[in-house]
């Protein structure tokens, strides 16, 4: 079946911020019009090759990036219109798209909502001027509030701010400050990111160079922990480990992901999930247009998703659904309970959840759950 959930990537920065580690095509002029060209012939290639039918239900749209707000006046309802000729978007639950606040406008937040995106996912990592400098972020405290007000005033009722914890502290940024200046723009939801030095990145050079050095493991789980405490008390749901949303405002096409269903990915290192099967996509720009004017596929990789239980126990810990407690070996579940004790879960109507400090840890205890459960089958055999 045709996935209902579609994810489209635009490439293109102004420039490559410090930690980016994205697939991102910098420079002053973006090549829309190619992007927009390369997009319909990826969507030719993947409606043949898997014979999918013509004109099914899209529920999710999320166009991330790069910069989607560098598309420019007209570039999302051309989307829209490329799109139509192979869904039916009239089943549209939500389209989310993103945007940096130097390059957002009321009048390109007005063409977006005649396209029919319905939410913003709005980058402004941090208030703290000296820090957006050091990212390489391309606006000063006073864009993020103005692109927020740009964004209400063209319609929008439904915004995600994104923020960035953990950052060196010699820089000297007030994280309470940061997400007190949040609360005060009143958005709907709220996405947090640990900052890492991912190795390729100009970050991650510094560090392994000893020119920087990033936050301790006290400071990351300090920042966090604060954030949920903050933004709990904002009315803020903490429904997954790094989103915040008002009551009715997850991110439906997040959750999709989280959930384990299909979905589609467009664009230079987009991923696509059509169980069982996981693929990507080439990451840089000229590659992945010289593919598909071939013909081809901009295909980088492929697996089989084999490890579907561990892949289950850490999708399901890792939202505040949790893991059913009835559905696993007791094994497992007397486990969950033991960890009810540290604080890392919480066990009510027979579901097993992960509390803040248990989020910190997620990796770690959903590979010793996945143990756990081998164990239990070993011992079974």
């Amino acid at each position: 079946m045709t996935p209902a959930h579609l994810y489209v990537h635009v490439p293109f920065c102004l420039r490559r911020c410090t930690y980016c580690d994205f697939a991102v095509q910098p420079g002053r002029r973006p090549d829309v019009a190619g992007w927009q060209t390369a997009i319909r012939r990826e969507l030719e290639l993947q409606f043949a090759q898997n014979g999918w039918q013509r004109g099914a239900p899209l529920r999710t749209i999320y166009v991330g990036g790069g910069t989607p707000s560098l598309l420019g006046t007209g570039g999302m309802t051309a989307l829209r219109d490329t799109l139509r000729e192979f869904y039916t978007l009239e089943s549209l639950r939500e389209w989310t798209a993103e945007a940096n606040p130097e390059s957002f406008t009321r009048e390109l937040g007005e063409e977006w909502r005649g396209a029919g995106v319905d939410r913003l996912s709005l980058g402004i990592q941090t208030f703290h001027a000296p820090a957006l400098r050091w990212m390489g972020r391309l606006h000063g405290p006073d864009g993020a509030r103005t692109s927020f007000q740009a964004a209400r005033a063209a319609g929008f009722e439904n915004i995600s701010v994104d923020l960035i914890f953990a950052l060196p502290e010699r820089l000297g940024r007030d994280w309470r400050s940061d997400l007190e200046a949040v609360l005060s723009l009143n958005p709907e939801h709220v996405s947090l990111y640990g900052l890492t030095a991912e190795s390729g990145t100009a970050l991650g050079r510094w560090v392994e160079a000893g020119r920087e050095r990033v936050a301790s493991e006290d400071t990351y789980s300090a920042q966090y922990l604060l954030a949920a405490e903050l933004l709990g008390a904002g009315g803020f749901e903490h429904y997954e480990v790094s989103n915040f949303g008002l009551p009715g405002r997850r991110s439906q096409h997040n959750s999709a992901y989280w959930s384990g269903a299909a979905y589609l990915g467009l664009g230079p290192g987009a991923h696509s999930y059509l169980p069982p099967a996981r693929s990507w996509n080439v990451r840089d720009w000229r590659t992945y247009q010289t593919m598909l004017e071939a013909g081809q596929l901009p295909r980088d990789g492929d697996e089989v998703v084999e490890a579907a239980e561990l892949e289950g126990i850490w999708l399901g810990l890792r939202t505040v659904d949790g893991l059913e407690l009835a559905a696993w070996p007791e094994a497992v579940a007397d486990q969950l309970r033991a960890w009810v004790e540290p604080g890392w879960v919480e066990v009510a109507e027979g579901r097993a959840r992960l509390t803040p400090t248990g989020w910190l840890l997620l990796d770690q205890l959903a590979v010793e759950l996945e143990g756990v459960a081998k164990r239990r089958g070993v011992a079974q055999a």
